[in-house]
C-alpha cells in the first residue's frame, strides 16, 4: 500500500544514510521501525495490571501498638545503624 508521511528533515537523512550503509531500502528500513513500534506497545498492553496484595494478620505487636511512625523505623533500621 502507498501512502504519504511527513517526516522531520534530520530523521530523514539519517534513515537513509543507515539504509545504505546496511545496503536496504528506506521502506525496508522504515516498516521494520514501525514492526518493532507495535512490537513494544504490544508487550506494554499484554502486561498484567498490578494488583496491590493484602495479608491477613492481627497487626501491629504489643510494643508497637501505640508506637508512632519514629518508632518503629528505629526498630526496624536499629541494627543497621
Amino acid at each position: 500500500m502507498k501512502t504519504t508521511i511527513e517526516v522531520q528533515d534530520d530523521l530523514l537523512e539519517r534513515a537513509k544514510r543507515v539504509a545504505r550503509r546496511e545496503g536496504t531500502t528506506l521502506r525496508v528500513l522504515i516498516e521494520e521501525g514501525i514492526r518493532l513500534a507495535l512490537k513494544t506497545r504490544q508487550r506494554r498492553t499484554a502486561a498484567a495490571p498490578f494488583r496491590m496484595r493484602t495479608f491477613e494478620g492481627e497487626g501491629l505487636t504489643p510494643e508497637f501498638s501505640g508506637a508512632g511512625w519514629e518508632s518503629i523505623r528505629d526498630e526496624i533500621y536499629r541494627d543497621r545503624r
